[in-house]
């Protein structure tokens, strides 16, 4: 059984809430990344997406300079990095998200998975192919 720590990207990036969308999107494109986790005193506090600045913000007129806080998906959804694939992808398809934050024991971040992570293992092509369909269905 393939655990999370196995394939998680283990360069996370995270933004305060008194961050502009702006340096998120920046930060997105630097990193090529398409979620952030948003900590506030050392705890996750939120995410905020690429999707999340597009919806959230530009389609309605919001500036630049707009805080991260004003738009970004509170609360978090999250898995520990001793987790199994399996997991992840039924975490991921019940809350219909492409990406998890990955903790550890100690509710540390420590990486990130998406749903792109499992179709690099040949053996999980399968199931990142169900999770999306999952993931995909409408609500």
């Amino acid at each position: 059984m393939q655990k999370l720590k196995d394939l998680m990207s283990r360069d996370v990036q995270i933004i305060s809430p008194d961050g502009t969308i702006k340096e998120a999107a920046q930060q997105m494109r630097k990193g090529n990344f398409g979620m952030m986790p948003v900590g506030e005193n050392d705890r996750m506090i939120g995410t905020i997406s690429d999707r999340d600045i597009a919806i959230r913000a530009v389609a309605e007129g919001k500036d630049p300079s707009t805080k991260v806080r004003e738009i970004m998906s509170e609360g978090i959804v999250w898995a520990y990095e001793e987790d199994s694939v399996d997991d992840a992808v039924k975490l991921m398809s019940d809350h219909q998200i492409r990406r998890l934050p990955i903790v550890n024991a100690d509710k540390r971040l420590v990486g990130i998975v998406a749903l792109g992570d499992f179709a690099v293992e040949s053996a999980d092509i399968e199931i990142a192919g169900e999770a999306l369909s999952e993931i995909s269905k409408p609500t």
